[in-house]
């Protein structure tokens, strides 16, 4: 298991040990508060430390075994996080609106995903044959089904654990969480209620630093416990892969091989003038031969000629 590595001075930097005005805050959170300052509450960021390991390891082991996570923060700061890190780890989110029911009443809210992916599956074609009021209304219910159901349409049952930025905000999800069962890890601030969560983190839930560092954590965490549920079943995660050293030995055979046709035919190419060369020697060396072969007989010739001459004379 290999948890993402974090340290207090991350979790200084985001801001994560700030909380609410001493005067907005929960007695039950008055175990994590470390004290005050300028009229704010401080939060011990060593606690922090340790309850978030705790809820990471125990998000790596349901996933780990093949369990999916819903990731909720309706809020304006947290609703860019959740989408980004649910989306990265291949889970699921809510961060526009909670509908009463997501989790007690799954039947209806299928149905109504259904009829998400209904009218996700017209075309411009089919569209064409509605009446220009009928278009409006169909793109208004699509908007209104995408922006609550979008980040939950590929989900085929409940999930087996949230995780809840904001618990006064998101108090109906962990409501319904907790009267079927389901685990809750959610972000507790100053201002928080510790009823109905089962694994609490101890931070800001106000920026979006922190947010974002929450969300980070959590997603690095399930992709690890996804990839330990892939080695457990037996999937090679590499099978498909080929190894780089076999393709660049080929690469450098062919390489090879296509240099040495190259050099042959190169050499080849500068034999043949020096073998025409010595072609055109021998054939300049014949005819020489030949020319001198004429001018002995020619010689030879006039001087019996002259003999001849000589002779008839006498």
């Amino acid at each position: 298991m290999n948890l993402p590595s974090y340290n207090i001075r991350q979790l200084l930097e985001a801001g994560v040990h700030f909380g609410h005005q001493t005067h907005r805050w929960n007695p039950l959170m008055d175990d994590y508060i470390y004290g005050s300052r300028n009229g704010i509450h401080i939060l011990d960021l060593t606690q922090t430390l340790t309850m978030l390991d705790a809820a990471l390891n125990e998000i790596h082991k349901l996933v780990s075994k093949g369990g999916s996570i819903l990731f909720v923060g309706t809020k304006r700061q947290a609703q860019q996080a959740i989408a980004e890190s649910a989306t990265k780890c291949a889970q699921y989110y809510i961060n526009y609106r909670w509908l009463g029911g997501t989790l007690t009443n799954w039947k209806t809210v299928s149905n109504s995903i259904l009829r998400l992916k209904e009218l996700e599956a017209f075309d411009e074609s089919e569209l064409t044959l509605f009446t220009k009021k009928e278009r409006l209304n169909i793109e208004k219910e699509h908007q209104k089904l995408n922006l609550s159901l979008g980040g939950i349409k590929e989900m085929k049952n409940i999930p087996d654990m949230l995780f809840v930025v904001d618990t006064n905000k998101e108090a109906i999800a962990i409501k319904e969480a907790k009267k079927i069962g389901i685990p809750v890890v959610a972000i507790l601030d100053t201002n928080s209620s510790t009823d109905g969560v089962d694994f609490p983190i101890p931070g800001n839930d106000d920026a979006s630093r922190a947010i974002s560092l929450y969300c980070d954590l959590v997603s690095k965490t399930i992709l690890d416990g996804m990839e330990s549920h892939l080695g457990s079943a037996g999937i090679d995660l590499g099978e498909s892969e080929v190894p780089p050293s076999e393709d660049l030995s080929e690469e450098k055979e062919l390489n090879q091989d296509g240099s040495n046709d190259t050099v042959s035919s190169e050499s080849v190419e500068t034999n043949i003038p020096n073998q025409n060369a010595s072609d055109q020697t021998l054939v300049n060396q014949g005819n020489s031969v030949a020319t001198a072969d004429v001018v002995n007989e020619s010689l030879s010739e006039e001087k019996v000629v002259k003999k001849d001459e000589a002779n008839t004379e006498k």
